[in-house]
């Protein structure tokens, strides 16, 4: 059996196209190239702190705001700034304070763009280990992952809080992959301190977390998620309990019609309406749940799984191990989900899935053109500024070409476990 290329054993043209031939296409050097889409990458993202000029969006309200923290102020209903009051989580804070000791008190922009360079560097790193874990995907894909322009200005020409939040489900994801399902809990309970998008997450987690541990270990993962949440927000929930929770937590919240990007093309009447609100949400938990079935049907279907976990709460259901391709499937399929239904995105939340978007391209049966076709009207619509009703048509047109994509080929991922019999 002949050795692997490399090239150090190149010695003619033919030799180095085998080599990138094997960078391409040969899992076995699947990680070489991650390695060498990083460091690419790290070299763009220099390059674009250098030469493209800062926007200033929402940095000096997070400082703003962190002034009023340090200065005693613990009413959330009173720490506001320039572009509104603080909505976040306190892991948001507690961020924020560790970014404005290393940037001069948020005075220092170039220091903040390299530490949200440093930022985006790990996120794209930690999209690479997921895509490996869960394999069944082209070497060749990861090369997709450095070409979004958006995604890079909401890191290091934005410094959007949404970063910070991101890397952590992405994380998350990486953990419950592995098998790593405490360190799982952890990793999403601080993202959510940091932003209450992540819950998007956890419909997936759930489904996750029943099959491979049963009812009972799920209810105690619940259980610490909310103990952890209180325990972050304390300092402020031990004296404003109510500002905090409704503030950092409000379910309720309603954003502006003008900074949309999905739904543009609904009537601003209807967008704003109640009846609008409730219709995203039964779509939101009716899509889940028909995405629940597709989830268990190798375990026999939701119903099996789910009289299975209530005869035995302490014992895992699942009749098929879990592969990590299944969680990371579930988790990225959860998440597009709630940014489907969301009835507003604004530009920043593009890095809530910018980067899973390919993964889930390849758990379609789709053509290759035609995945294609879906991930570029998903990045042209992120990048028309201000959205339009085409813009709004095109990216609610492509996630749902997307989501529909997955539901019909692969849900629960490429692998297929072999099943045990149950005891």
């Amino acid at each position: 059996m002949s050795s692997l290329p490399s090239l150090t054993t190149v010695q003619s043209p033919g030799d180095l196209f085998q080599y990138f031939r094997c960078l391409l296409t040969d899992p076995r050097y699947f990680l070489t190239l991650a390695v060498l889409v990083v460091l690419g990458d790290t070299v763009l993202t220099q390059l674009i702190i250098r030469f493209v000029p800062y926007t200033e969006i929402d940095w000096e309200t997070y400082m703003y705001q962190l002034e009023l923290y340090l200065k005693g102020e613990r009413d959330y209903a009173l720490i506001s700034g320039p572009t509104g009051p603080l909505v976040y989580p306190a892991g948001h804070v507690y961020v924020h304070k560790f970014l404005y000791g290393l940037t001069q008190s948020g005075i220092n922009l170039k220091a903040a763009q390299q530490i949200y360079g440093l930022l985006y560097i790990t996120a794209l790193a930690t999209t690479c280990g997921i895509y490996y874990k869960a394999g069944n995907i082209p070497n060749w894909v990861l090369m997709i992952l450095p070409l979004s322009k958006r995604l890079h200005s909401i890191y290091v020409l934005r410094l959007f809080n949404d970063c910070w939040e991101v890397v952590g489900t992405q994380a998350t994801t990486l953990a419950f992959a592995s098998g790593y399902d405490s360190l799982g809990i952890m990793l999403f309970s601080a993202s959510v301190s940091i932003k209450m998008s992540a819950l998007l997450y956890l419909p997936g987690i759930l489904v996750v977390l029943v099959r491979r541990r049963g009812f009972l270990h799920t209810i105690g993962a619940v259980g610490l998620l909310a103990f952890s949440q209180v325990a972050i927000g304390w300092p402020f929930i031990q004296e404003y309990p109510r500002s905090y929770l409704s503030n950092a937590f409000e379910f309720s919240r309603q954003f502006l019609y003008k900074w949309t990007v999905n739904w543009r093309f609904v009537p601003e009447e209807m967008f704003l309406s109640s009846v609008w609100a409730r219709t995203l949400l039964v779509l939101h938990l009716g899509t889940l749940v028909i995405f629940g079935f597709r989830w268990c049907r190798r375990d026999g279907g939701a119903l099996a799984v789910l009289d299975r976990t209530l005869r035995r709460p302490s014992s895992a259901p699942s009749l098929v191990p879990l592969s990590a391709d299944y969680v990371v499937t579930a988790l990225f399929t959860s998440n597009l989900i709630g940014i489907i239904f969301a009835r507003s995105l604004h530009y920043q939340f593009y890095s809530w899935y910018a980067s899973q978007i390919p993964f889930l391209l390849w758990r379609t049966k789709y053509s290759l053109p035609v995945k294609f076709v879906i991930l570029l009207g998903i990045e042209y619509a992120w990048n028309v500024y201000p959205s339009t009703n085409l813009s709004s048509a095109v990216l609610c047109g492509a996630n749902l070409f997307l989501v529909l994509g997955v539901y019909f080929g692969y849900p629960e991922g490429r692998d297929v476990p072999s099943r045990k019999l149950e005891s």
